[in-house]
């Protein structure tokens, strides 16, 4: 197993970009790319690193209303409320991911089989979901309750198996609680900051002895793929999913998991 060359740090970094605010699974995308592809980072660094080129694309997108929210937070109580929910969605997160890290980069994320079931056992929930969640009572993403987004947050925990999918979790959560389509994947981009942000600051502190300076700038190729191609997706998909649900999504994940599942007992 090897670092990645250039032209594969720019394939998985447009993997990342396009994968990561739709509920696929950019890690299980990435780990499979990687086992076939046949490479893997020190400590799986380059994997979460690159991810944060897709938050930096959230934060791009959503600047001026983010920047309104914390100017306005000190004299307006829904600011406030907005704040505290994405943060208390985020809590669970912190708790199981300081607690299970090391389970999950050693055990979780080397085990391909695992990831191909769980991307199809996911598009058949995501398929069953589109179909079967109540009709939507919270139109806006910055007005979901708090009692809610704590229960999309401890949802959210399920994304630790690669291959569930974070976006597909709290996505699948919000719907199944009343978030309409398109305020659920707003809620799932608001959540993606400060949970990979976070998971990003931990894994780095986690894996210091061995990172690779050497590998600095594949690195740096891919956080740029992801960026770009990450703004690009977010732009698309809320007019998407708006229109037409998340049923292609199911497809996907099924169609991207038989092939998987089909290549690791040929034995590739």
């Amino acid at each position: 197993m090897t670092e990645p060359t250039t032209l594969v740090a720019l394939f998985l970094g447009l993997l990342e970009g396009l994968t990561e605010f739709i509920p696929v699974s950019s890690t299980g995308h990435l780990l499979l790319a990687g086992h076939f592809l046949g490479f893997e980072s020190a400590g799986k660094t380059f994997e979460v690193v690159i991810q944060l080129g897709a938050v930096l694309a959230i934060l791009t997108l959503y600047s001026a209303k983010l920047w309104a929210v914390f100017r306005d937070a000190p004299h307006d109580p829904a600011a406030r409320r907005f704040i505290m929910s994405v943060l208390i969605a985020f809590l669970p997160a912190v708790i199981i991911g300081v607690l299970a890290h090391d389970f999950i980069k050693t055990v979780l994320f080397e085990t391909p089989m695992l990831i191909a079931v769980m991307l199809i056992l996911g598009g058949i929930v995501l398929l069953f979901v589109d179909q079967i969640a109540p009709l939507a009572v919270h139109d806006d993403a910055m007005q979901v309750p708090i009692k809610k987004s704590l229960a999309i947050g401890v949802i959210q925990c399920l994304a630790m198996i690669p291959g569930v999918s974070r976006s597909g979790a709290t996505i699948v959560g919000a719907l199944m609680l009343g978030v309409g389509k398109r305020a659920a994947a707003e809620f799932s981009f608001f959540l993606s900051m400060p949970t990979m942000a976070g998971a990003f600051a931990y894994d780095l502190y986690k894996n210091r002895d061995v990172l690779d300076a050497s590998a600095l700038g594949e690195i740096a190729v891919g956080f740029v793929m992801a960026f770009l191609t990450a703004v690009v997706v977010v732009r698309w998909v809320l007019n998407y999913v708006t229109r037409n649900g998340y049923r292609i999504f199911g497809w996907w994940r099924i169609v991207v998991g038989g092939l998987a599942m089909t290549a690791l007992l040929a034995g590739y």
